[in-house]
């Protein structure tokens, strides 16, 4: 064994297809493209969604809806979250950049309080909104939840 005669393993390389070199190849004359038609020439690519001619999908079915230019989104973080976070880092109160810090929402973000789960804390909340069952929760355990904006 040397580099000299060093060759892979049986079975393991094959010799690419090559097409349109001639009728002795087997692979000469249409190119394994069939006869005539679009797909038989050159520079052929399919449009996207067509479907033969038939009237496509897109076409088929009517537009609907919109879109607001003024909706606002945002990330929504629960009751429950927040009062494990309080417990985890010992915090009286929790703002955008303590959510930012602690991994739950980016800087991009603006953050909405829902109330799922129960705060057992007194906690102060700073966020760009809150759902009225999270502000009578944050309150009712002599928190305060300020509205940014």
């Amino acid at each position: 064994m040397s580099l000299s005669n060093l060759r892979p393993a049986e079975g393991s390389t094959k010799t690419r297809k090559r097409i349109g070199r001639g009728p002795g190849s087997g692979l000469g004359g249409t190119s394994t493209r069939g006869h005539k038609g679009a797909k038989s020439r050159s520079g052929y690519s399919r449009k996207i969604g067509f479907e033969g001619g038939q009237m496509p999908i897109q076409r088929r079915l009517p537009k609907f809806g919109f879109k607001s230019l003024n909706r606002v989104e945002y990330k929504p973080i629960n009751l429950d979250v927040l009062q494990t976070l309080a417990e985890s880092k010992n915090l009286t109160k929790i703002d955008v950049q303590t959510l930012i810090e602690a991994g739950f929402i980016s800087a991009k973000h603006n953050v909405k309080i829902l109330g799922n789960g129960a705060l057992t804390t007194k906690i102060d909340v700073e966020a760009h909104a809150f759902s009225k069952s999270a502000e009578a929760a944050i309150q009712a355990v002599g928190g305060t939840a300020t509205k940014l904006k």
